[in-house]
């Protein structure tokens, strides 16, 4: 393969609008160049959301790489130095919407799979691509839905890369073996709205929640693991009123959030906030949303593949991390034992004037590569 494989199909996914759920023709392009490299490949359509599942080969291990080719949308058009979608070359990067999260990832493992096997056609193992539109949107239609369908027909995963970006200051430094779930709450507690004036005839429910509060905010959830940071509670949203300054709310709205890790599960974080909710007697209803929950790929065989890979095309020692936000590897780690997240520079992510180095895509490449080789050829 040319140098430029890679830098040229980031390019071509770039110029396509593909702002989240609409895929605009990106996993067409990759269907074409997957199915000369002898994948079969499987488009699995969900309420609007387009997804692909490519696999090459029938035997085991199954490695697959993990991806969206949706984005989020560009915010104001005239703060980007270029039009986000016209990928262009400027100072050593690639400017362009998707740069770095996530089609330089995209296009780097599709080359990488392409060279592997042109290399080796008869590679024990199988290839596989899992491809969502629906990444940076509510994610119920995207890489949920192939997983459940996987699942349905007994494919059973055995490694899977998942090409977020990663890096923090230079390609390689960091890979995520897990990430934190995320456990929402609204709460509504119910007072009796009066007059300022006369505050026996009310019931300020801020009052009424501002010990509870404080018991939430001091409360010790976990204190981690190995792998995690302890769980933290954040509020997020806190309001009451009516605007008037001389009338006691009748009720108080707040929405918070846990970031939780294994040490700690969504039953037992339920669990003790109501029991502190219930110490303070107040009277409320409190809605839950379990937007994900957390997973965790302990030290093996892909990370360690992952890692010597690194240390052999970039020189850099890579440390395994779950910080972060969620990410679609919490639905692939309920059908694959082993799931790592690695990509390019974070750095620019979601931000005007999205860029990815232009230099680390060879080498990103490489390291997909090599990965792969070795997760099929380890004794």
């Amino acid at each position: 393969m040319d140098v430029s494989a890679v830098l040229s199909l980031v390019k071509d996914l770039v110029s396509r609008s593909s702002v989240t759920p609409d895929d605009k023709g990106c996993q067409a392009v990759l269907i074409e160049r997957l199915t000369r490299a002898g994948f079969k490949c499987e488009t699995i359509e969900s309420g609007g959301v387009t997804n692909l599942w490519a696999r090459r080969g029938t035997t085991a291990p199954l490695a697959v790489f993990a991806g969206h080719t949706d984005v989020v949308p560009t915010g104001p058009l005239e703060k980007w130095t270029n039009d986000p979608f016209t990928p262009t070359e400027r100072d050593g990067y690639l400017y362009g919407r998707g740069t770095a999260d996530m089609k330089s990832s995209i296009a780097a493992f599709v080359v990488a799979a392409e060279e592997l096997v042109a290399a080796h056609p008869d590679i024990p193992g199988s290839i596989g691509l899992l491809i969502t539109s629906d990444e940076e949107g509510p994610a119920t239609d995207g890489t949920v839905v192939v997983c459940n369908a996987l699942k349905s027909r007994g494919e059973q995963l055995d490694y899977c890369i998942v090409g977020e970006p990663t890096s923090s200051t230079t390609l390689g430094d960091t890979c995520k073996n897990g990430r934190r779930g995320s456990l929402s709450g609204t709460l509504v507690v119910k007072g009796i709205q009066g007059h300022v004036a006369y505050p026996h005839l009310g019931r300020n429910p801020l009052h009424q929640l501002a010990p509870a509060l404080t018991a939430l905010t001091t409360t010790e959830w976990d204190t981690g693991n190995e792998y995690f940071p302890p769980t933290t509670f954040q509020v997020s949203n806190l309001h009451a009123g009516t605007g008037a300054t001389n009338v006691i709310p009748g009720e108080a709205e707040m929405r918070f959030n846990f970031r939780f890790s294994t040490a700690s599960t969504p039953e037992s974080l339920k669990s003790r906030v109501h029991a502190i909710l219930d110490a303070h007697n107040l009277e409320y209803t409190l809605d839950w949303n379990l937007g994900g929950e957390p997973f965790l790929t302990p030290r093996g065989n892909l990370s360690q593949a992952l890692v010597d890979a690194i240390a052999a095309e970039t020189g850099v020692t890579a440390e395994l991390s779950t910080t972060g936000g969620t990410s679609d590897g919490r639905f692939i780690a309920k059908i694959c034992p082993q799931v790592i997240e690695f990509g390019p520079g974070n750095a620019t992510i979601h931000q005007i004037d999205e860029r990815v180095e232009i230099a680390s895509l060879e080498p990103l490449k490489n390291i997909y590569r090599r990965t792969l080789h070795t997760l099929f050829t380890a004794s």
